[in-house]
C-alpha cells in the first residue's frame, strides 16, 4: 500500500463506505478500525449536532475514522413535474394515514458549511465527499486543518476533475455500488464499466491514490481491485445486516430475502440515481419521478418512515449494490477480515 493509505492507519485493503441514513454507525466505523482497516460515519441527512455527537462516541474508542459529506451539487426539480410526482405517490403515502409535503419543493444542501465548520473546528483524519467536489478554499482549509481529503468519481473525466479540485485521495465508485452514484452529473446514470476496468482506466490518467467502490462483496473482489491497481476496497452493502449496522429491520430482511431478484437503479425515491432492491413502489413510479434533488429526497421521506414503521419493504428505499447476496447477520469485523483473506 502506498504511503498515503498507510498514514490513514490501514492494515488491510478494506474501508467501511459511508451509508448515509443510518446504516454507518459509531459502533460499525470502530469495527472496521479492529478489523485492520477504516469506517466512515456519514454526514448525510445528519444535522450538525448529531454528527458532532457522533464524531465524539468514535474519537474515543481511540482508531483513526473518515466522515462523509454531500457536496452540495443543486438538481432542481420542475415545478409541474414535482406537483404531478405528489400527486401520484400520496395514494401510497394513504397506506399509513400520512399526508406528503405538497408545498414548494425543498432545496437544501444538507447544513453543508455548518459541517465543514465543525470538522475545520474539530478536525478528523479524514474527509470524503460525493455528489460533488467543494471549492477550492474548503478543499485547502481541511487539509490546513490536518485531514486527508477524498473526492467520489465515476469516470476517468471526473477523476481528471478531482485531481484538479486538489483530491488527496479518489474513491472510484463502479455503478455497481449500493445507493445513491456518487456522481457529479446525476442527469446523466454512469455508465456499466466494471470497477477492475474503470481503476485500471483511471490509474493510467493519474497517481493519486484510488480507492475501489462497487459491487465488492468476496476477498475474490476484493483481491481483483488491489491487482488492477486500488490502495484499497471500499465495500458497504456487505455490511448492511452486521451487527453493528444500523439498517433499518425490514431492510435487513430484505437483503436476506432468496425470493428478491437483481437489483436496478432508479431515481424514484430520491430523484438522484441509487441502486436498490426492486420493489412495488420502484415497479409502479421509476418512469414518473422527476429528475430532482434534493427535492424528491425530502417529497418521499414521510412515506419510506412510514413504510419502516410498519415493516412493508415495498414502499421503502432497499439500497443495495450488485453484491448484496453475499450481506450475512454476522459482526462487521468477522466479515472484513473474511474480505481480507487475499
Amino acid at each position: 500500500m502506498s504511503e498515503l493509505t498507510t498514514d490513514l492507519d490501514l492494515k488491510v485493503p478494506v474501508i467501511a463506505a459511508p451509508m448515509a441514513g443510518g446504516a454507518s454507525t459509531p459502533a460499525l466505523v470502530a469495527a472496521a478500525s479492529r478489523a485492520g482497516g477504516l469506517g466512515f460515519l456519514a454526514a448525510g441527512y445528519k444535522t450538525p449536532q448529531a454528527l458532532a455527537d457522533q464524531i465524539d462516541i468514535v474519537r474515543a474508542e481511540g482508531v483513526s475514522f473518515g466522515v462523509n459529506i454531500f457536496a452540495p451539487n443543486p438538481v432542481p426539480v420542475n415545478a409541474a413535474a414535482f406537483r404531478t410526482y405528489a400527486q401520484a405517490i400520496q395514494a401510497e403515502a394513504d397506506r399509513y394515514g400520512v399526508t406528503l409535503p405538497q408545498g414548494e419543493p425543498v432545496e437544501d444542501d444538507d447544513y453543508f458549511e455548518d459541517k465543514i465548520d465543525l470538522l475545520l473546528a474539530t478536525p478528523v483524519p479524514v474527509v470524503s465527499f460525493t455528489f460533488g467536489f467543494p471549492g477550492p478554499a474548503v478543499v485547502k482549509a481541511l487539509r490546513a486543518a490536518g485531514s486527508v481529503v477524498v473526492l467520489t468519481v465515476t469516470s476517468e473525466a471526473e477523476a481528471v476533475l478531482a485531481v484538479d479540485a486538489g483530491a488527496d485521495l479518489l474513491v472510484v465508485q463502479s455503478s455497481a455500488a449500493g445507493g445513491h452514484s456518487g456522481t457529479i452529473t446525476p442527469l446523466q446514470v454512469p455508465a456499466e464499466t466494471p470497477i477492475v476496468e474503470l481503476i485500471a482506466q483511471i490509474r493510467h490518467r493519474t497517481s493519486v491514490p484510488l480507492l475501489a467502490a462497487g459491487g465488492l462483496a468476496t476477498s475474490a473482489d476484493v483481491a481483483a481491485v488491489v491487482r488492477a491497481g486500488a490502495e484499497a476496497a471500499v465495500v458497504g452493502t456487505v455490511l448492511l445486516r452486521t451487527d453493528e449496522s444500523g439498517a433499518s429491520a425490514p431492510h435487513k430482511a430484505a437483503l436476506a430475502d432468496t425470493s428478491r431478484g437483481s437489483t436496478v437503479v432508479t431515481r424514484a425515491f430520491t430523484g438522484r440515481p441509487a441502486r436498490a432492491l426492486r420493489n412495488e413502489f420502484i415497479d409502479r413510479y421509476d418512469a414518473l419521478a422527476p429528475i430532482g434533488y434534493p427535492a424528491i429526497h425530502h417529497l418521499t421521506n414521510p412515506m419510506r418512515k412510514a413504510a419502516v414503521a410498519q415493516s412493508d419493504p415495498e414502499r421503502m428505499h432497499l439500497w443495495a449494490g450488485t453484491g448484496y447476496r453475499h450481506a450475512t447477520a454476522e459482526s462487521a469485523e468477522v466479515v472484513l477480515t473474511r474480505l481480507t483473506n487475499l
